[in-house]
């Protein structure tokens, strides 16, 4: 796959566009969450595409403590990962 590049523009509250060729090759829409991640060794802004996990629950069982703190537990480990 052909790499793409682009030079956006940091506004007044540090905020840049992804430019539409890399959100598109990236599958990053409206809403998506990103990982932003800097490299000291290359210097670098990295910015990741973040998948959630879904936690399914079935309606009418109860959820225990545990089984909430597990799955807080893995979306912490992930969005640090």
């Amino acid at each position: 796959m052909e790499d793409a590049e682009s030079i956006v523009k940091v506004t007044r509250n540090y905020q840049v566009t992804i430019p539409s060729n890399i959100r598109l090759k990236a599958n990053i829409k409206e809403g998506s969450f990103v990982k932003v991640v800097y490299d000291e060794k290359e210097g670098v802004i990295k910015l990741i595409p973040f998948k959630r996990k879904r936690l399914t629950i079935r309606l009418g069982r109860k959820i225990t403590v545990e089984e909430i703190e597990e799955a807080i537990k893995e979306a912490l480990d992930e969005a640090t990962d």
